[in-house]
């Protein structure tokens, strides 16, 4: 995987008209003849984030054949379920940004943004219909449980102090790859339909997945809020415990894992507590064990679109790859 800096203007190069058609799809799921409903909409799409999600649905649909309405609309709806965890996550989280801009319930409140939450959900759900594709639909209903059971796992274990690491691969698998995942395995599904397209486009997509919630994680502990959009540390400070934290107290002595504990059990944590964490995890190589999971989960997905002959779209889904373990929000 090389080490250039990509962006992503140059991986969606190959399917820019393919994206305008998905972006007519999301914006007119989304219309509503409630005016509220139009201005957070409008706002919504004004600080619009990157559209992984339905770029990938784009880019295996192509690899595996020809997109039909079929590509486009899937697309649109993993874009609107995304979106409505989202918002959702947003509330739970009591986070004040998203993208670097004022969150939904900062600008609106809680009430009315869990509302617009369970609104773009309902929306995915018309759209999801309106693909008409069983095997597809199965597809996602599945996933659409993987989400809410993940982060319900999640809460679950730092409640109980028993995260471990496969649990935690197993809450990241579900929260967050399970999606990327199906948005991949999406694309063979309204194009080539073959158990072959769908496997290799699934651990691609799972693959990637997964190394774009541990490049996250390391994010919120090492980014800037410049940078990410949103304050740094927030897992921490909510007593999450990621991948470098995790490792860390693995490879810690007793010493340093009783400072460590007592440092995180601060309800407020200061920025020079922060610090002080961060330097236990570097002691306990938590942030280069989470840097090298991330680059053989970004391995696993080269492997699995290997057999695909070289083109544009191929050489697209490599530099996606690079383009999460260099990205910098």
């Amino acid at each position: 995987m090389h080490k250039d800096l990509i962006t992503l203007k140059q991986i969606t190069a190959p399917i820019l008209d393919d994206i305008k058609i998905f972006q007519s799809e999301f914006e007119e799921a989304l219309r509503s003849e409630v005016r509220l409903i139009n201005t957070i909409t409008k706002y919504i799409v004004k600080n619009k984030g990157k559209h992984i999600r339905p770029i990938l649905t784009i880019l295996s649909s192509r690899i595996c054949g020809e997109p039909t309405g079929n590509s486009y609309r899937a697309a649109a709806m993993v874009e609107l379920l995304h979106v409505a965890t989202l918002v959702h996550d947003d509330v739970v989280d009591e986070a004040s940004k998203r993208r670097g801009f004022p969150s939904i319930n900062q600008v609106w409140k809680n009430k009315v943004a869990v509302l617009m939450g369970d609104f773009i959900l309902s929306k995915a759900l018309s759209n999801m219909i309106g693909i008409k594709d069983f095997e597809a639909l199965e597809l996602i209903s599945s996933t659409a449980e993987k989400l809410s059971a993940g982060e319900i796992l999640q809460l679950e274990k730092n409640i109980t102090k028993s995260m471990t690491e496969p649990i935690y691969y197993e809450v990241i698998k579900q929260k967050t790859a399970s999606l990327i995942s199906a948005s991949c395995e999406l694309g063979a599904i309204t194009t080539s339909k073959t158990r072959e397209d769908r496997k290799a486009m699934a651990i691609y997509g799972e693959s990637l997945g997964m190394a774009f919630q541990i490049q996250d994680d390391l994010f919120d502990m090492l980014g800037k809020e410049s940078d990410t959009g949103k304050k740094s540390g927030g897992d921490v400070k909510r007593n999450l415990r990621t991948l470098p934290l995790i490792h860390a107290f693995s490879q810690l002595g007793k010493s340093d894992t009783k400072q460590l504990k007592k440092l995180i059990k601060l309800k407020k944590k200061s920025k020079q507590t922060m610090k002080e964490i961060q330097g236990f995890i570097e002691v306990g190589e938590g942030f280069t064990y989470a840097k090298s999971r991330l680059q053989h989960f970004s391995e696993q997905a080269l492997d699995a679109i290997a057999k695909y002959p070289e083109s544009s779209i191929k050489q697209s889904m490599i530099d996606l790859l690079a383009f999460n373990a260099t990205r910098v929000k």
